[in-house]
């Protein structure tokens, strides 16, 4: 038997000022995989009680590669089964099994627990002989890539079998006579081709880790499952360039802040140590390690561009739907953002927040439209951390050449007090919640006690992304 989760309270008071240490994150993490698990096992439940469901699919020869592969290289498969891929495809299954989500012929999503398989022995080393889905095709290889067979393409959603050996794929048809041929790739080591998309990877640094920018996972979406959409190689060139000036922007804004200005009450900042990486870090950095996934905005919107836009979900932990940004630092603000949700998703899932929705709408001063008070805490908390974001780049005219860095601060600090007056008023807060809203608070009063410039504090001209988020 499993113990309760206890977050220990001083890591939910560093989260509860916008910010949190590496430990406090990492718990987080750690959650998250055990809520994981608890999906998966309800899954794998259903489906044994509905075999049905997957169609051609094999339920126990899928989940018996996922074993096997976990057996000779321990660790691998759970890294996989904890990836945002599995984690957005995971959520859209079960809500298709509840009924509360659409998608493709119900054996093509339950099916796919065959390609996650694959996956895990293509990493492990281990053999493997499966039914899997097609779209059009191609087969979906979370967290790897999009495989697909040659010749003329499959017509909607077929199933193909799939064969492993050391390493090495062959896919191939079921049905004779559609003109698709046989493939045979080494998804770890393959090179690109029309046959096989790799999954990008964009380096935090020399030598360390890599985050994905997917293109083909039909679960990376906030949803509903999308096609493929591979970026040409000018688009992967910018967000190649971009991501490293994002990088080297929260890099540098990770060491201390200088101290505030006199007459200032508001707590002393602190950064990582730097010899640990440890400690609490304040509203605003971000280690960017810590983002799992960038997707691509994967379209455009009926009424017009979608410069600005940006998303994520509490079912993909590190992950976010990201329209290219015009510059590094507007990356580096987004990502800053988005994984603050990840973590108030992460912290929903441990802690009610609210008693009660009330089914209330309340200006939301960063949104054209009203919201309701579960989306006033959420965008509360990733404002927080924009407003930390811009305040660490007042004067920093490399990373803010236009110095629009203090009205930003001034202008993102002032919108989140407004809101957390609202939640603290209106919303029928838990404990934890008050908890919550009373350290967001702290911060932003710190804040608002701290001059600015007021020639600094002029409007700009405003940006398309002020009205575009949560």
């Amino acid at each position: 038997m499993h113990g309760p989760i206890r977050m220990p309270g001083r890591w939910f008071d560093e989260l509860a000022t916008g910010g949190g240490s590496v430990e406090a994150v990492g718990f987080l993490a750690q959650a998250e995989r055990s809520r994981r698990l608890l999906l998966i096992g309800e899954l794998l439940s259903r489906l044994e009680e509905r075999p049905a469901l997957l169609g051609p699919v094999d339920l126990g020869a899928g989940w018996r590669t996922v074993e096997r592969a976990e057996a000779r290289k321990p660790g691998c498969a759970e890294e996989l089964l904890l990836s945002p891929q599995v984690g957005s495809w995971l959520a859209h299954t079960l809500r298709r099994l509840h009924g509360t989500a659409v998608g493709p012929p119900l054996w093509v999503d339950t099916g796919h627990l065959a390609a996650v398989a694959l996956v895990a022995a293509l990493r492990a080393g281990t053999a493997a002989d499966l039914v899997v889905p097609a779209r059009e095709g191609a087969v979906s290889l979370p967290t790897l890539g999009l495989a697909r067979l040659p010749g003329a393409p499959l017509p909607g959603f077929q199933p193909v079998r799939a064969r492993v050996r050391e390493g090495e794929l062959h896919l191939a048809p079921t049905v004779r006579g559609t003109g698709a041929t046989a493939l045979t790739v080494r998804p770890l080591t393959a090179p690109q081709s029309a046959v096989w998309w790799p999954t990008h990877r964009l380096p935090v640094g020399p030598d360390g880790p890599e985050v994905a920018l997917d293109d083909t996972d039909p679960y990376r979406d906030l949803d509903r499952p999308i096609p493929p959409r591979r970026l040409t190689p000018r688009e992967l060139g910018s967000w190649q360039r971009l991501f490293a000036e994002a990088v080297a922007l929260l890099d540098a804004g990770r060491a201390p802040a200088p101290a505030a200005a006199s007459g200032s009450d508001a707590a002393p900042a602190s950064g990582p140590d730097p010899a640990t990486g440890s400690g609490s870090s304040r509203p605003g950095t971000l280690r960017p390690e810590e983002i799992r996934r960038i997707v691509p905005w994967p379209g455009r919107l009926p009424n017009g561009p979608v410069e600005g836009l940006s998303a994520s979900t509490a079912d993909a932990f590190g992950s976010m739907v990201v329209a290219e940004p015009p510059n590094g630092a507007a990356l580096a603000e987004t990502m800053v953002h988005e994984f603050q949700h990840s973590k108030l998703g992460a912290l929903l899932h441990l802690f009610a927040m609210l008693d009660d929705d009330r089914a209330e709408e309340h200006y939301a001063p960063w949104r054209p439209d009203p919201r309701h008070l579960p989306g006033l805490l959420h965008g509360a908390y990733a404002f927080v951390g924009v407003a930390g974001f811009w305040r660490d780049r007042i004067g920093d005219r490399a990373a803010d050449p236009l110095d629009l860095a203090p009205f930003r601060f001034a202008l993102r600090r002032i919108q989140t007090r407004t809101v957390l007056r609202t939640l603290a008023t209106r919303a029928a807060l838990t404990g934890p919640g008050r908890r919550l809203v009373g350290g967001l608070t702290r911060t932003v009063d710190g804040w608002l006690r701290e001059p600015v410039d007021g020639r600094r504090q002029e409007a700009p001209q405003p940006r398309k992304e002020d009205n575009a988020r949560r």
